[in-house]
């Protein structure tokens, strides 16, 4: 007796897909009883899943652990597309099923894997199920790119708003979240993390109904252009219709983008307040330092350990202030650092400001090697380096179409599209860049000039100059400007005043 198993797949868990998975389950149920020297051992059926690869493929993989186990002498499927998409993935299982010694019977396509001639026809179909299934997946791509530009929504409901049908509709409840997670971030300046904590403190929902605030949630939803009304779509693509694995989309296809597409849960003004704060914390905006509170984080160094000093904030009779100790000590106890020493943030700022002051002394000279040197700090992190980058996958993307098409594998109007749709990201992508470029060098300028004509000057742009504030047991301070060959040193009876000459040089270098 021969123990015959069945394998049957359908794509999709749509009802006709369903009835016609049972439909094949009956039919060979019927085919192995019609034999008196077969017995049904198991019919392995997927649902809903694609056959060009095995992953998520469960009982496929439980029947070719079965024919490890010697359970099963023949397998019967209806179509060589049935057993799978993928030439690679056919030849490979149906070659280790031949040498366990299991059979494969491919009805409609009269192939059995036990005669000589199964492998060539094996290799000839598959490669034609692989190619439609190639077809089906351009296809269902052209169309959903087509449905995204005319403005149908893909993807599920988010907090703030319910997505049904392509359809795209505010949530009350959702919404008000939403706006006051703008609102503490623009107008209180918390940060991501703080917002979280109080929303899980306050018990506050998520839209999927559960109080698990993190901060990248809620820089997701700063980030999210959904909330101003706008519709980005395609920021991520398959790649490989094999494998169906999603990559994020960084220029590799044109993104999709409707404007005012509908409702808003914020206003565009506040949108894009929320977005130059978020820069402006990242560091990623010339003269603005990283975090909203502390700038001079990561700047403060203590001579006797080497520890970056932390930030804390006080209580005094005119109000919060914040001064800075030596984190070692601070997270140690004072016996780890012999400093034994703290100060104030607007003392810092003060000899910062007096060291800059005396470093612009030479306007003419200074001016534009500051201004360089921080419109290129700013142009090799953050926006202006995420757009340069996506113009050079832009550019060799199209390199490689012109390649492909020279070489055959692509046809003049696909190669006409795609060279059509990286020229548009391209010229997107410089336009962008110079517009950031002359919009931080604009910025820089005015920052410098306000510092050199003796205004009060920006403590984040202030923090962008300094290289590095050393603190001494003695009461020294020695600041370090980014560029500058000398350094500032103050004492402690001068600390505020006028500083000591000291430096080698004044002059940016």
């Amino acid at each position: 007796m021969k123990r015959v198993a069945a394998y049957c797949r359908v794509s999709t868990d749509q009802s006709d897909q369903l009835h016609s998975l049972e439909s094949q389950r009956r039919y060979f149920r019927e085919q192995i009883e019609r034999r008196p020297d077969w017995t049904l051992h198991e019919i392995y059926a997927d649902e809903g899943v694609s056959g060009t690869s095995l992953r998520h493929r469960e009982r496929f993989a439980d029947m070719m652990r079965d024919a490890r186990s010697g359970l099963i002498d023949l397998i019967l499927t209806k179509e060589v597309s049935r057993f799978s998409r993928n030439v690679l993935d056919t030849i490979a299982c149906t070659r280790e099923l031949k040498r366990l010694g299991v059979t494969v019977i491919f009805l409609c396509d009269a192939i059995d894997t036990s005669t000589p001639e199964a492998e060539l026809k094996l290799s000839l179909l598959g490669s034609l199920a692989q190619e439609e299934s190639r077809r089906t997946s351009a296809r269902v791509r052209w169309g959903q790119t087509q449905r995204m530009r005319a403005g149908v929504v893909f993807g599920g409901p988010l907090l703030g708003y319910d997505v049904k049908n392509g359809a795209i509709a505010v949530e009350p409840e959702g919404a008000a979240i939403v706006r006051e997670i703008f609102r503490r971030y623009t107008e209180e300046r918390k940060g991501a993390p703080t917002i979280a904590r109080e929303l899980r403190e306050a018990g506050v929902l998520s839209s999927r109904g559960q109080c698990r605030w993190s901060a990248a949630t809620v820089l997701k939803i700063l980030k999210n252009e959904k909330y101003c009304g706008d519709l980005v779509q395609k920021k991520t693509f398959t790649p490989d219709y094999l494998t169906h694995e999603k990559k994020p989309n960084r220029g590799q296809e044109a993104l999709i983008c409707i404007r005012d597409h509908h409702e808003p849960i914020v206003s565009r003004a506040l949108f894009k307040e929320a977005q130059a704060e978020m820069r402006r914390r990242a560091g990623r905006e010339p003269g603005r330092g990283k975090g909203n509170r502390y700038p001079l984080s990561g700047k403060l160094v203590c001579a006797e350990c080497g520890a970056f000093f932390r930030p804390r904030r006080r209580e005094g009779a005119r109000g919060p202030y914040v001064v800075w100790r030596c984190g070692r000590a601070a997270s140690e106890g004072a016996a780890a650092c012999g400093l034994g020493r703290q100060i104030r943030e607007d003392t810092a700022l003060s000899l910062l400001y007096g060291a800059v002051r005396d470093a612009l002394s030479s306007w003419e000279t200074a001016a534009e090697e500051v201004t360089s040197l921080l419109t290129e700090a700013a142009e090799s992190a953050g926006e202006a380096a995420h757009w340069k980058r996506t113009l050079c996958r832009a550019e060799e993307k199209q390199r490689r179409a012109v390649d492909a098409y020279l070489a055959g594998a692509l046809e003049k109007e696909a190669l006409r599209q795609l060279v059509g749709e990286c020229r548009e990201t391209a010229a997107k992508c410089r336009a962008e860049i110079e517009a950031r470029k002359s919009a931080d060098v604009a910025y820089v300028r005015d920052a410098v000039a306000a510092v050199a004509s003796g205004e009060k000057a920006d403590a984040s742009f202030l923090a962008c100059l300094l290289e590095k504030m050393t603190v001494f047991a003695d009461g020294r301070i020695e600041v370090a400007l980014t560029g500058a060959a000398g350094r500032w040193v103050f004492l402690p009876e001068e600390k505020g005043k006028n500083l000591r000459k000291k430096r080698q040089e004044k002059r940016f270098s």
